[in-house]
């Protein structure tokens, strides 16, 4: 079984070496994704939803692990996150399944307690 909160660490600290090699590009991508997912027409935590469900579809570990924690940090429950999974089921089909049961394993790893 994967470690998310170690894919998680050892990403973040990935793309921090990577920002010392191309500064430019990855500080347009931090400012791309602050500004995407901030509250508008739709909330912070929607936009992770979204995204948790289009990492499942493309079969991203590393895009799992940020938009798991990122949907619980921005208060999504086990239930909106697991019914992400179901709606990319839909859309992906078989691997969907797959990557929806990595991304479940990743939830269980994050601790989302329910309210």
């Amino acid at each position: 079984m994967k470690n998310y909160p170690s894919k998680y660490e050892e990403y973040a600290q990935l793309m921090t070496e990577l920002g010392g090699e191309i500064p430019q590009t990855m500080q347009a991508f931090n400012q791309l994704h602050k500004v995407s997912t901030q509250d508008n027409a739709l909330t912070k935590k929607t936009k992770e939803l979204i995204a948790l469900g289009i990492a499942i579809c493309v079969q991203c570990d590393g895009c799992i692990a940020f938009h798991v924690k990122g949907a619980v940090d921005a208060g999504a429950s086990q239930a909106e996150i697991v019914e992400t999974i179901g709606t990319s089921i839909l859309m992906g089909g078989g691997p969907a399944v797959i990557y929806g049961c990595e991304a479940l394993a990743a939830l269980k790893q994050f601790s989302v307690v329910e309210a």
